[in-house]
């Protein structure tokens, strides 16, 4: 640990004694606050072009000033960047860095009207941004896929569950289709977090605003805001954007979660339904005969990983007073490793999803004649008896077939007339699996005609 004295900080003129050892340990973030490199230096050379607009730099040390940043930041890219004891954070330590490449005296000059307070909440939402934007690609990928297997996939029908009990006739498609809407919505959602991310603070100062009337309007538009913070306060204090993220990323995890449930009970031997490759499943150290799904278990963990963030830093957020409290330097490693979790996630479902076998004669046996009960109940609805009176011959026609160990197309005409009068001989027109997914041809339903539709409403999402 350095001896070096307290005054050598950039905050050090108010204070004569050392800084202890442990304080000066607890309160460092460049170990991990160093990914925001790029964001820190494409800030301060935005905020060197608009120093230079005001008077403070003239255009030589603006152009010396960025010629240093943009060599500090190919420091940062070589790994050949060297952080001093100093370096608090990655803001302490770009600028030490840009005063021993050209001199203190323009070095110096960087931070003119600058605090790290609206320099971090910039270079937060400049990474998070870029960030976005890739798992914005990602979580396209994986609803792509999903489109791609259920478009190639729709013959295949297997029982639909509520309650994890066989309910109706559905197509693999369908239940595909299902998870893939949950994400287009998870896509849109990130879309709408994107302008609330996208505010530019730097210019707020440490919380009362720029006495250099630097051009906020020119920053914003010189690193790719759409809009910027009208109070400097706010702007300097506001972590909503990462709150939100946070929330964002919970539920898409939910959802993730949800679908990689349902997958690992499909891939059980009592299910057979599908088979994960060997590329995302693992063995068992004892047991040989193991094949297990831990890529879809890992996801499902993950989800509460991500929110255990999201709700710690609520927590963390809800007691803090105006503008900016030390408290808020806990927002970077929730969102760091949420944002890590969530990138790693969302590739690896769209790997599971496509390259996962599944077969379809495992699902077509998983059918029973049962599941055609309430096709039965509308047989009679369309011979014009009411529902709740359908409900109940239908039901009892279940009874029936169980009572004699048989399936519902084993019981003959006469005992479905015995039931009720309206049934007729074309009662065995009811079972027949596909016919049952045809008829549910309502937008929303599982029939080829309606599949159609889902299909081009997801792939329109994705333009």
């Amino acid at each position: 640990m350095s001896d070096r004295p307290a005054k050598q900080k950039l905050w050090g003129g108010r204070f004569t004694g050392k800084t202890d050892p442990l304080m000066h340990e607890f309160n460092q973030s460049l170990k991990y606050d160093q990914r925001m490199h790029t964001a820190d230096i494409r800030g301060s050379i935005a905020y060197a072009k608009a120093l230079t607009r005001v008077g403070i730099l003239t255009k030589e040390e603006e152009t010396k000033m960025i010629e240093g940043l943009e060599a500090v930041e190919r420091e940062w890219t070589i790994g050949q960047f060297k952080a001093e004891p100093d370096d608090e954070d990655i803001h302490t330590a770009n600028e030490r860095r840009l005063s021993q490449l050209i001199g203190s005296e323009i070095g110096g000059k960087l931070h003119t009207g600058r605090s790290r307070n609206d320099q971090v909440a910039t270079d937060m939402r400049l990474w998070l941004l870029d960030e976005v934007e890739d798992i914005q690609a990602s979580l396209k990928a994986l609803i792509r896929v999903i489109i791609e297997r259920a478009d190639k996939e729709r013959d295949i029908l297997l029982p639909g569950y509520t309650h994890l009990q066989r309910g109706q006739p559905i197509r693999w498609s369908h239940f595909l289709l299902s998870h893939a809407l949950s994400f287009r919505y998870d896509l849109e959602r990130l879309q709408q977090l994107i302008p609330r991310i996208s505010v530019l603070p730097l210019g707020s100062g440490a919380l009362a605003g720029n006495p250099f009337a630097v051009d906020r309007e020119f920053l914003a538009k010189e690193l790719g805001f759409k809009s910027l913070a009208e109070n400097s306060m706010w702007g300097v204090g506001d972590r909503d954007f990462i709150a939100e993220f946070l929330m964002w990323a919970s539920l898409t995890m939910t959802h993730m979660s949800r679908i990689s449930e349902d997958l690992i009970i499909y891939s059980t031997a009592e299910f057979g339904f599908v088979t994960l490759s060997d590329a995302y499943s693992t063995g068992s150290s004892i047991m040989p005969q193991k094949k297990n799904p831990d890529s879809l278990e890992l996801l499902r963990g993950k989800s509460g990983r991500i929110f255990g963030h999201m709700a710690g830093f609520m927590m963390t957020l809800k007691g803090l007073p105006s503008t900016y409290n030390k408290d808020l330097q806990e927002d970077k490693e929730p969102l760091f490793d949420a944002v890590d979790n969530i990138s790693a996630s969302l590739k690896i479902a769209e790997g599971v999803i496509a390259t996962m076998e599944v077969y379809g004669d495992k699902m077509r046996q998983a059918l029973t004649m049962d599941v055609l009960a309430t096709d039965l109940a509308d047989y009679l609805v369309r011979k014009g008896v009411p529902f709740r009176e359908t409900h109940h011959v239908s039901g009892r026609a279940v009874a029936s077939a169980e009572a004699r160990r048989c399936q519902l197309n084993d019981l003959n005409v006469d005992d479905y007339k015995k039931l009720h009068p309206k049934f007729d001989d074309d009662v065995v027109q009811v079972f027949d699996f596909e016919a049952s997914v045809e008829r549910r041809m309502a937008i929303g339903g599982p029939s080829r005609k309606t599949l159609d539709r889902q299909i081009s409403v997801l792939r329109a999402a994705l333009q």
